[in-house]
C-alpha cells in the first residue's frame, strides 16, 4: 500500500499540476462558450490541440530534464539579454492578463454564493498572497487542486444528459471551419487557454526544482502525458456538457457564471450552481497561486535577481515586488463594477494565443540545439507539430487582423 500511495502521489507532480492549472477560470469560461455557441462542431479542434499540447509539454519537460535548467535560464544563455527581455515582457503581459482572469473567476464564483466581489476578491487576494509569502504553499496547492477536481462533474454530467453521441462523434472527427472573426477569436482562445505560456515556465521550473535527471525521463514523460490527457479530457467534456444542455436548448451566448452552471444541472439539480462555484473557485485559486509565482520566478531567474519564497524581503525585493504587484493588479481589475466577466476570459486567452508563437519559436530553437540536447534533440514529429502550432497561430492572428480591417471599412 505504501508503494501504491507513493505512486499515486507521484503522479500529481509537475506535469499534472501545470496541466490542470490550465483548466482555470478562463479555461472553464472558454470551453463553456465554445459548447454553447458552436455545440459539438469544435470537438475536432480539441483532439488536435491535445496532440499539440502533448508535444509542447514533452518538449518543455525534455529541455528541463536534459539541461537541468529552466526556460528562463536557457533563453538568456542562448539568445542574450535583448531576446530575453522580449520573451519576459511577453510572459509578463500574458500572465498579468491571465492573473486578472483568475480574480475575475473568483468574483464570479463568489457571486454564485451571494458574496459580493468587493469582499471575495480582496479576501482571496490576501489569502493567496499570504499562503505563498508566509504560509505553507505546498499544502495549499493540494487543497486548491482538490477543489478544482470538482470539475470532474462535467464528465459525469456529459454522460447523464445523454447527448447525441453520433453528433459528438461527427464533431470529433469531421472538421468544421469558418472564416468569420468570431470563429477565429474562439479558435485562438481555445489554443491559448489549452497551451498557455505560463504552463511551460511552471513545468520547467518545477522539474528543475524536483531535481529530475535524464535517467528519469521515461517516468516524467508518463506523468506529463497523463497530465495532458486529464486536462484536455476535462475540457472536452466541458464542451460536450454545455453543448448538450445549453446549445441544444437555444442558449448560445454565455454572459454569466449562472448560465455556465446550467451545464451541471443534469447531475447537480439545484446544487448545480454550488458545484460549479466550488470548481470555479478551486481552479481560480490554484491558478492565482501558481501564475504570479511562476511568472516572478521566471523573470527573476532570467535576469539573475534573487528569488524564492524562502528569501527575505530585504534579500529579494524585486521578487516580492513583482509578485505582490501581479496580485494587486489582478484583484483591482476584477473589482471594476459591471465588468463583462466571461468576455474578459475570452479576450485574455486570445491574447495568450497571439503571444504564444514567440515562446514556441524560442523553445523549438532550444530543442534543436545539439550542443544543449545531444541525442535528445527534437525529432521530425516534434518539429513538425511544434512549428505547425506556431504557424497556425500566426495565420489565425493575421486572418483576424485582416478580417477586422476589412470589416471596419
Amino acid at each position: 500500500m505504501d508503494f501504491l500511495h507513493r505512486k499515486i502521489i507521484g503522479i500529481l507532480g509537475p506535469g499534472v499540476v501545470s496541466a490542470i492549472a490550465g483548466d482555470d477560470a478562463g479555461g472553464i469560461a472558454t470551453y463553456s462558450i465554445v459548447g454553447a455557441q458552436y455545440g459539438y462542431q469544435l470537438l475536432w479542434a480539441m483532439v488536435i490541440i491535445t496532440i499539440l499540447l502533448a508535444v509542447v509539454q514533452e518538449m518543455t519537460m525534455r529541455l528541463a530534464v536534459v539541461t537541468g535548467k529552466g526556460l528562463s535560464d536557457l533563453i538568456r544563455e542562448e539568445f542574450g539579454v535583448k531576446t530575453t527581455a522580449v520573451a519576459m515582457l511577453t510572459l509578463l503581459i500574458a500572465n498579468t492578463a491571465v492573473t486578472i482572469s483568475e480574480f475575475v473567476g473568483i468574483a464570479a464564483a463568489g457571486e454564485l454564493f451571494d458574496v459580493p466581489r468587493w469582499l471575495s476578491v480582496p479576501l482571496s487576494a490576501f489569502l493567496v498572497w499570504w499562503i505563498v509569502v508566509r504560509g505553507n504553499y505546498r499544502r495549499a496547492e493540494k487543497i486548491f487542486l482538490a477543489l478544482g477536481f470538482v470539475l470532474i462533474t462535467y464528465v459525469i454530467s456529459a454522460f447523464v444528459v445523454q447527448p447525441d453521441w453520433n453528433a459528438v462523434l461527427r464533431g470529433t472527427v469531421i472538421p468544421s471551419i469558418k472564416f468569420d472573426s468570431s470563429f477565429l477569436l474562439v479558435m485562438i482562445a481555445l489554443i491559448g487557454t489549452t497551451i498557455s505560456p505560463y504552463m511551460q515556465f511552471t513545468l520547467s521550473a518545477a522539474i528543475v526544482d524536483k531535481g529530475v535527471t535524464a535517467d528519469e525521463y521515461r517516468n516524467e514523460f508518463i506523468e506529463t502525458l497523463f497530465g495532458v490527457i486529464l486536462s484536455t479530457a476535462f475540457a472536452f467534456f466541458m464542451i460536450v456538457a454545455t453543448a448538450a444542455t445549453l446549445h441544444v436548448n437555444g442558449i448560445t451566448q454565455i454572459e454569466s457564471a449562472e448560465q455556465a452552471a446550467l451545464a451541471l444541472r443534469p447531475i447537480g439539480g439545484e446544487l448545480a450552481e454550488f458545484l460549479f462555484g466550488i470548481g470555479l473557485l478551486g481552479a481560480s485559486l490554484l491558478a492565482a497561486s501558481i501564475l504570479p509565482l511562476s511568472t516572478t520566478f521566471a523573470i527573476c531567474q532570467a535576469f539573475g535577481w534573487e528569488r524564492g519564497i524562502n528569501q527575505s524581503w530585504q534579500d529579494a525585493p524585486i521578487f516580492y515586488g513583482i509578485y505582490t504587484a501581479l496580485i494587486i493588479i489582478g484583484a483591482l481589475v476584477a473589482l471594476i463594477p459591471g465588468a463583462p466577466l466571461f468576455l474578459i476570459f475570452l479576450l485574455v486567452y486570445d491574447l495568450n494565443g497571439i503571444l504564444l508563437p514567440i515562446l514556441l519559436v524560442l523553445m523549438l530553437r532550444l530543442a534543436n540545439n545539439k550542443r544543449l540536447m545531444g541525442a535528445r534533440v527534437n525529432g521530425k514529429w516534434a518539429n513538425g507539430l511544434g512549428w505547425s502550432t506556431a504557424i497556425i497561430l500566426i495565420v489565425l492572428t493575421f486572418l483576424l487582423i485582416v478580417g477586422s480591417i476589412v470589416g471596419n471599412k
